[in-house]
């Protein structure tokens, strides 16, 4: 890989939680298989792409497969089932969480499960390398898994390349009784993420140049020419934890006793240090001795293709941000051993088995086109899991808009696109003298440089750079809490029976009016050493609404939230959230931004440029539900509104 409202009843029947489960129960339950008698389909393992039209002929024999057999468990749906009931405040069963031991043991898989599966995989030729409570690891040659799974490996021409995949549909044995949820790794073709967000790797320094503005509007750049028929402000150096706290109602909160995970990729080297020296800098409380910790791999993969000197920022990033919202509250960074799924999902089944946090924040994903049903099902597992143990997953919902300018198909990302993860968007926001909520956009930019006489923004207002992410997905089925909320228009663009819409919040994303945050970096003269920048993306929005998450799971008594879409939902509407839209003015907005050219210092010029806001695609933030900002933003009162009980 790599970002409604059920009726009120006084319990949760089968019926009343089919429109939440059904994503779930399509993608991965074993069906029948007419064509393969005594022998049950796994839907979805056959990619889209894998056409006949595409079919470049049979996979060698001998070519190794690596694969994971996904455990559906002793009662998958009654999990699917009981995560809704648990989540949705208008059930009886609303915040009775289990402990991770009670969940496997009323929803995993048994030992006979996992022996029946193992023998099944060995009798086919298949070797099984590992096993835990959610998969089975195989290895063996194309012809060992074409017998396991009752199909044909084939390679199948995709864009430019050339990969393996199954020419139909994977199968497994009706005796085993339903214990396969799914299989992946079937096909080998690149099912990784990428992060959320617009950081320099750590090894090239990036700096802003000035002139900033202290608060939004504080220097007006009066010698530059005007936008929408106005001077414009020059853009903030960064927000730091003081205005984002005021911004979205922290109050007397700080997260005290709450546990907030965060999941990227690989680990920095230096984020000990680089997070003192930020809280200390900024004006943030000192971080306690155990209050920050990190839980990582034995070792580390494809360091190269995953790019993974670009994640260390990431994780500085969404560590910052979380302390500045919420500075009492512990931390726990799981780091993946790789940006791919397989890796990813070891990190968010660790956070969920051994119960390491009630929020997790994740700023990562990638294309919904680039998700397979198998991995989807696998995700969607962990999730429903998390949700029955009071643990929510927040996820950013990406920074292309629509996706239209960087894929040339409109589309969502993922995991965020999932009907069990709450989506977030990004805005631009404005906070003003005395850190003073002033207003925000949805999130999305068009960017104009200065002319080269200087009289002008050439091109003005310029092309879109870049946006949160939203719209409606293809694949996965409107969920209950969306109903009543999300536009019909909305959920039925791409199927009359709804679809999922994303985002479901949104927090601050745009770099034009983003965080500060530190970091070590490696400048010109080969020293290392601490700076600042400012940055955004939903990247940033992500860790702000995990933290502000906290600040409410400490308002109801430390009582876990879990899963939390039900209940934003239901607060739809009310004054707990800011309806954030595109001209919240009246009028076209924008910032000025002075940059290095070289992105580190003068020697080499600066570049001029003006910054649109509220310009995101084809998307728009409008009165109501919309697909930049979702619901809109936590408000004053917001923290304060989940019920304890």
């Amino acid at each position: 890989m790599r970002s409604n409202r059920a009726t009120a009843r006084a319990g949760v029947s089968l019926a009343a939680t089919l429109p939440l489960l059904a994503g779930a129960l399509a993608l991965g339950i074993p069906a029948h298989a007419a064509d393969h008698p005594g022998r049950n389909a796994l839907a979805g393992t056959k990619p889209v792409w894998a056409t006949a039209t595409a079919d470049k002929g049979a996979t060698s024999d001998s070519a190794q497969v690596h694969a994971r057999v996904y455990l559906a468990g002793r009662d998958a749906a009654g999990l699917a089932q009981y995560a809704a009931a648990v989540s949705d405040p208008s059930s009886a069963s609303y915040g009775k969480h289990l402990s991770a031991q009670e969940a496997q043991a009323r929803f995993g898989a048994t030992q006979a499960q996992v022996d029946a599966v193992k023998s099944w995989l060995a009798s086919s030729g298949l070797k099984v390398t590992s096993v835990t409570a959610h998969y089975v690891a195989v290895s063996g040659d194309v012809a060992a898994v074409e017998k396991a799974f009752g199909t044909q490996l084939h390679n199948f021409a995709k864009g430019s390349r050339t990969y393996r995949a199954p020419a139909q549909t994977a199968s497994v044995p009706a005796s085993l009784n339903g214990a396969v949820l799914t299989v992946t790794g079937l096909d080998n073709a690149p099912h990784k993420a990428k992060h959320k967000d617009q950081l320099p790797p750590p090894d090239d320094v990036f700096k802003n140049s000035g002139p900033f503005s202290t608060y939004h509007g504080s220097n007006v750049a009066s010698t530059l020419p005007s936008a929408y028929g106005q001077k414009i402000p020059y853009a903030v150096k960064g927000y730091t934890g003081k205005e984002l706290r005021s911004a979205y109602g922290a109050g007397k909160y700080t997260g005290k006793g709450v546990r907030v995970a965060i999941t990227d990729a690989y680990a920095s080297p230096t984020i000990a240090f680089d997070a003192a020296t930020y809280a200390k800098k900024n004006g943030d409380k000192p971080w306690k001795t155990g209050q920050l910790r990190q839980v990582l791999p034995a070792g580390y993969t494809d360091t190269e293709e995953c790019g993974a000197a670009g994640w260390y920022g990431e994780e500085t990033l969404d560590v910052e941000a979380v302390h500045a919202v919420a500075p009492d509250a512990n931390v726990v960074y799981v780091g993946a051993a790789s940006c791919y799924d397989d890796d990813l999902l070891d990190s968010l089944s660790k956070i969920v088995d051994n119960h390491l946090a009630d929020i997790v924040s994740n700023s990562w994903g990638d294309i919904e086109a680039n998700e397979t049903p198998d991995v989807a099902a696998a995700y969607d597992q962990v999730f429903q899991f998390g949700a029955v143990e009071g643990i929510g997953f927040y996820f950013s919902s990406g920074d292309d808009g629509d996706e239209v300018a960087n894929t040339g198909t409109k589309q969502v990302d993922t995991p965020a696109n999932s009907a069990w993860v709450t989506a977030v968007g990004g805005t631009s926001l404005a906070v003003g003298k005395g850190h003073t909520y002033l207003w925000e956009t949805g999130w999305g930019t068009q960017k104009a440089s200065l002319s080269k006489d200087g009289k002008s923004w050439a091109g003005f207002p310029g092309a879109f750079t870049s946006g949160a992410g939203g719209g409606t997905s293809r694949t996965v089925p409107q969920p209950s809490y969306q109903k009543n909320v999300v536009p019909k228009a909305l959920a039925t663009a791409n199927n009359k029976a709804g679809n999922r819409v994303v985002p479901d919040i949104a927090a601050i994303a745009d770099p034009n009016t983003g965080f500060l945050v530190g970091q070590t970096q490696t400048f010109p003269n080969g020293k290392e050493q601490y700076s600042e920048y400012r940055i955004g993306g939903t990247s940033l929005a992500a860790p702000v609404i995990a933290a502000v998450q906290a600040l409410a799971q400490e308002a109801r008594g430390g009582k876990a939230i879990g899963f939390a879409n039900p209940a934003i939902y239901s607060k739809y509407g009310s004054k707990v959230y800011h309806d954030v839209v595109d001209r919240p003015t009246g009028k076209d907005l924008a910032v000025a931004r002075v940059d290095f050219v070289n992105g580190v210092d003068a020697a080499d010029g600066l570049s001029y440029s003006v910054r649109s806001l509220g310009k995101d695609s084809s998307l728009q933030a409008v009165k109501g539900y919309d697909t930049v900002t979702g619901v809109g933003s936590p408000a004053p009162g917001y923290v304060e509104s989940y019920p304890r009980r």
